[in-house]
């Protein structure tokens, strides 16, 4: 579960092949995603985004998207994520912050 308190986003929460799924948040939304399924968040305001995840588990792991995304077959990310090939193939693998859009 997202808790948005500051700034608007975009999210889109994606599963295998070509099913994705994406909305606009505003402060004070509540987003939720369910187990297993990737998603991103995008800042899509003119400040700073801050939100809270909150995750039912005992322990929590994390995997980078980005890092998931560069080592993951550039048809299959781009054809997710509606991307151009050449977009996808630029991400760095080296567990970045910021890939390109």
């Amino acid at each position: 579960m997202d808790l948005f308190s500051q700034g608007y986003r975009r999210v889109t929460v994606f599963n295998t092949g070509p099913a994705a799924m994406t909305a606009d948040f505003h402060p004070g939304d509540i987003g939720y995603v369910k187990k297993g399924l990737g998603h991103y968040v995008e800042n899509t305001g003119n400040s700073d985004l801050v939100f809270m995840e909150v995750f039912r588990a005992e322990r929590f792991e994390e995997v980078l998207l980005a890092d998931w995304l560069a080592h993951s077959p550039v048809g299959m990310v781009a054809e997710t994520l509606n991307l151009d090939p050449s977009v996808v193939a630029q991400f760095p693998k080296n567990r970045p912050d910021i890939v390109p859009a």
